[in-house]
């Protein structure tokens, strides 16, 4: 079995080679640089860290692996471009750096190569491999949709934004998985729990990301709290927020979510403390805590040793802060 440190290694080593030395330059260098800003590379790990697992080659296994990372970089550069975002990981988003339409175009090849990588696997996967991929980008497509659709939206659900989160952030995790088993030929029942062990982390990383903008210490997480409320995100501690107030409470809510002229960071400090009165941080600790579980069952339910699972467990115990 291998560690994390060293399935990173070993990605690093394989994203290295790919070659952007091709014309016309306009379209590739967009898109080596968008895969040169880093990350945790999860996606990727999760893939190869699944076909380790169950006694996959993973030589089998990278390249796919790094079609799913290109994949996920592409919905972040056209996500950019949408959310009109000016910096990505502490860098100039490439529409920024270059222009819109440069940035679309790049995009499109980058979900081009993502498939191209996706494919080079034995082919009596390829029709397993390529459906879960194919799958996922397009359920990951509806979810972005759903999150522009929430920014002008009267009434969300909690329900709506559950469905929402694990169709853009939880299934590529969960595929990444599934993509993993498929190529250590881990068969069916095996390669279904692994997916809902992903399904379920991922409704858990994405409960959490939102915790951690509004109760993140910033000098551990490098990023300022309370962009989500400036932002008027409708986000889980959002909606349970206004599933719970009543009275002069949801009043209050409503004026600071409504009204255009108020001082962000007073409108931060108010909303927090109303979040505070309400504990609907208790309410979302609650949220993650069960999608963890879910998920814990899942991988307990997969009939392998429980050695070859540990890596993976202590990947999502790392995922997954309590100490805030």
């Amino acid at each position: 079995m291998h560690t994390v440190e060293q399935l990173q290694e070993k990605l690093r080593s394989a994203l290295n080679t790919i070659n952007y030395n091709r014309e016309p330059i306009e379209i590739y260098e967009p898109v080596a640089y968008a895969l040169s800003q880093g990350g945790k590379r999860m996606r990727p790990i999760l893939t190869l860290l699944s076909c380790d697992m169950f006694g996959g080659n993973i030589e089998e296994a990278i390249i796919p692996a790094i079609g799913i990372e290109i994949f996920h970089n592409f919905t972040l550069l056209h996500d950019d471009i949408m959310d009109d975002a000016p910096l990505r990981r502490g860098k100039e988003t490439v529409y920024k750096k270059w222009d819109t339409n440069r940035a679309i175009l790049s995009g499109d090849m980058m979900m081009i190569l993502a498939s191209k990588y996706v494919s080079k696997v034995d082919t009596s996967l390829l029709k397993d491999v390529l459906y879960a991929f194919n799958k996922a980008a397009g359920e990951v497509c509806e979810g972005q949709q759903y999150d522009m659709n929430f920014e002008t939206a009267q009434h969300i659900s909690i329900k709506d934004y559950l469905k929402m989160i694990r169709l853009k952030t939880a299934v590529l995790l969960a595929a990444s998985l599934e993509i993993g088993a498929i190529i250590a030929g881990a068969g069916n029942e095996n390669i279904n729990k692994i997916y809902k062990f992903g399904e379920n982390i991922g409704l858990a990383f994405q409960l959490q990301d939102d915790l951690l903008d509004v109760y993140g210490k910033q000098e551990k997480f490098g990023k300022k709290t309370g962009g989500d409320i400036a932002a008027n995100k409708k986000t889980y501690l959002y909606l349970k927020a206004f599933e719970l107030a009543k009275g002069k409470d949801l009043e209050s809510l409503t004026k600071y979510y409504t009204e255009k002229n108020i001082d962000k960071e007073a409108k931060i400090r108010t909303i927090k403390e109303m979040y505070d009165k309400l504990e609907v941080k208790l309410h979302v600790e609650k949220e993650i805590n069960n999608y963890y579980s879910e998920a814990s069952r899942m991988l307990a339910e997969i009939n392998i040793p429980d050695v070859n699972k540990k890596e993976l467990i202590n990947l999502a115990d790392k995922l997954l802060v309590r100490d805030y």
